[in-house]
């Protein structure tokens, strides 16, 4: 047999090596938690579809906040389960709402010490379980929803989030939270454009975690999984209206999307690790079919190589903890 001229195995000898060379590397302040809060609750309440994963209590969500800074994550991104809900989503808008009332406990707890950040979108507080207002047809008014897109982003930024994240996937909606929000004196407040977001089965789980009461799809706004070129547009026209940030939705069935948008702008590209991606390993590992640690960083780190500078993470706090210790 010839003798080999060049061994790249020399770089993957052990351990030390293979740190030294690594090319990519997620960091615990790339991590964004998702948390959900539940309006009446008194203790945590398991969310049956994701293993681990819980719906909050205030309190429970103060002391979940704090962990997360001890454990050193980026951001905490905030969802409000309502007890009730009317058709034009109110909740998400009035002060005393469960979202603002978590936005000011996080922030009260955990000050600048992370990223508060909250969902802004109508879905989980409207009794039709869209992400926006209907018309007496049954369609969803794109131009009535900005519009309450822009009270709630100025509630939000009231209750004092630092980056809210309009989702619901409206026309402009870009460009009417950032003229809300600087026109009501919170020009620090920066905008996540959920700026690609596709109308995927894998968010599934998510919808039982804000006990969602979607009666149909929401194919009619969020992104046909065959595009790629049009989220392209989506996210040009997001930058173009104020985006901070742009974000992709879900993250590893589109690590394509995630790089094409990482090449063609220069802000901070995140990534959401949806719902229905993390109950998948839960349920392998659960069944000893795989490695649990081990897919849930490799799954982070195919999220982060594909150009990801942020990633939003159910396992984000325990993960962060396997990072820190080398794993």
């Amino acid at each position: 047999m010839p003798y080999p001229d060049i061994r790249p195995r020399r770089l993957r000898r052990n351990a030390a090596v293979r740190r030294l060379v690594a090319e990519t590397r997620v960091m615990p302040s790339d991590l964004v938690v998702p948390m959900f809060v539940k309006e009446g609750l008194t203790e945590p309440r398991p969310v049956a579809s994701m293993p681990g994963v819980v719906q909050h209590s205030r309190e429970s969500l103060r002391k979940a906040a704090v962990e997360a800074v001890q454990a050193g994550v980026g951001g905490i991104m905030l969802f409000g389960v309502p007890e009730r809900r009317d058709a034009t989503g109110s909740g998400g808008i009035a002060p005393d709402g469960i979202l603002n009332l978590a936005i000011r406990d996080v922030v009260s707890e955990v000050g600048d010490a992370t990223v508060v950040m909250s969902d802004l979108c109508l879905d989980e507080f409207t009794s039709h379980g869209h992400c926006g207002l209907l018309t007496p047809g049954g369609e969803v008014d794109n131009d009535a929803t900005l519009a309450a897109y822009a009270e709630m982003a100025v509630a939000q930024a009231a209750a004092g989030v630092g980056v809210v994240g309009p989702s619901g996937m409206m026309d402009g909606q870009v460009g009417v939270v950032r003229r809300a929000l600087d026109a009501a004196g919170h020009q620090d407040v920066a905008v996540l454009a959920y700026a690609v977001k596709y109308a995927s089965a894998f968010f599934g789980p998510f919808r039982d975690a804000v006990e969602s009461a979607l009666d149909g799809d929401r194919r009619t706004y969020q992104q046909d999984p065959a595009n790629l070129r049009e989220s392209l547009r989506e996210v040009a026209l997001d930058v173009a209206e104020g985006a901070d940030m742009v974000m992709v939705k879900p993250a590893l069935p589109y690590l394509d999307v995630v790089a094409a948008v990482r090449a063609a702008v220069d802000v901070p590209v995140a990534a959401y690790q949806v719902s229905g991606e993390y109950a998948m390993v839960e349920a392998a590992a659960a069944n000893g079919w795989v490695d649990r640690e081990r897919v849930m960083l490799e799954t982070l780190t195919s999220i982060r190589r594909a150009g990801a500078q942020i990633i939003l993470t159910y396992w984000a706090v325990e993960a962060a903890g396997l990072l820190r210790e080398g794993y």
